[in-house]
């Protein structure tokens, strides 16, 4: 996975939720911070997934994972089953962005 860099605000609230992953896991604050971001763009990947807004090829390229990972997160992080209604409509999405 490509890094960039780029410059951002954080609530000092986050900082300090950092600061207390840094004692309580032995990472840096740079990596907590990293971690949680990934975190947050992981929900928000599974959340459109869920709704069937992406595919789940498109979720795995999005978090740089398998297809098999995500589908092993549905099931380990108990995030709700995809219905057959969601996979169509994935798969519908998914052709319409195919030239």
């Amino acid at each position: 996975m490509e890094a960039v860099s780029y410059p951002l605000r954080i609530p000092k609230n986050v900082i300090d939720l950092a600061k207390l992953r840094t004692k309580e896991e032995h990472v840096d604050k740079s990596t907590a911070l990293r971690q949680f971001l990934y975190l947050g763009a992981r929900d928000y990947v599974m959340e459109l997934y869920q709704k069937g807004r992406i595919s789940l090829g498109r979720a795995a390229e999005l978090l740089d994972v398998s297809t098999f990972d995500i589908l092993r997160l549905v099931k380990e992080q108990g995030y709700p089953e995809v219905t057959v209604e969601q996979l169509k409509k994935s798969k519908k999405t998914a052709k319409s962005l195919t030239i």
